[in-house]
């Protein structure tokens, strides 16, 4: 079980996110939102599009975690990548709408974290994650695909929490795609090992986020060359 007072701040951060990313998205014009994004091959439109689709998909994330059935996110990364291209391409007020319905609707399913879980963990695509920590996944992806808007807004303006769960996500990507081996330090004092932990690498939090995620290496400093990172 999650511990009450955790879980609701843990909603409390992932609306506070949400609002800033929606704010956000009401600034982008048609124009705007048909501009290429930090995503390689995908528009903001795109990015907007899978925060959409992921919003109701990581519910079933929720099912698992209290009925102890695995389940599924999508029936396969063709019909992923099909409902995004469908979501993108809808009219900009359309696609504002639908985000801010899979955010509400996310949330609202949180709730039913409070109770009994069924298992301990659950796996998103290889990924090993506490079924106490979905809320901060979401809040992880929401900070992350924020920043790939490209917009005025920055990982800085993240709460420092939602900036780590940023890091913890981006590091157990990290972890599953094999990256070189590094421990990562960030000016907060965290510390994650990724493989044998043999490079340190330091940065802040928004540094480590910004390299992890998209491979911007401006803000990171190491103990030799800053090695090449698996895509995202």
């Amino acid at each position: 079980m999650i511990n009450t007072a955790r879980l609701h701040s843990d909603v409390s951060r992932l609306s506070r996110e949400t609002a800033m990313m929606s704010a956000t998205i009401e600034t982008l014009s048609t124009e705007k939102m048909a501009a290429a994004s930090l995503c390689e091959g995908w528009s903001r439109a795109h990015v907007i599009a899978h925060l959409v689709s992921n919003g109701r998909s990581l519910v079933k994330l929720i099912d698992w975690a209290t009925s102890g059935e695995p389940q599924e996110l999508y029936a396969s990364r063709a019909a992923r990548d099909a409902e995004i291209n469908e979501l993108a391409a809808l009219p900009r007020e359309e696609l504002v709408k639908k985000f801010q319905d899979a955010a509400a609707y996310f949330a609202e399913q949180c709730e039913r974290l409070s109770g009994d879980l069924a298992v301990e963990e659950v796996d998103l695509h290889g990924k090993i994650i506490p079924a106490t920590s979905i809320v901060a996944l979401r809040i992880a992806e929401v900070v992350i695909h924020h920043h790939d808007l490209d917009t005025a807004w920055t990982i800085e303006e993240a709460d420092p929490d939602s900036q780590e769960n940023a890091v913890e996500a981006a590091v157990r990507t990290m972890r599953v795609k094999n990256a070189p081996g590094m421990t990562l330090v960030t000016e907060e004092g965290d510390e994650w090992v990724i493989g044998d932990g043999a490079l340190k690498v330091r940065s802040d939090r928004e540094g480590l986020i910004e390299w992890l995620a998209r491979g911007q290496a401006r803000h990171i400093e190491a103990d030799g060359p800053i090695p090449e990172l698996p895509a995202w």
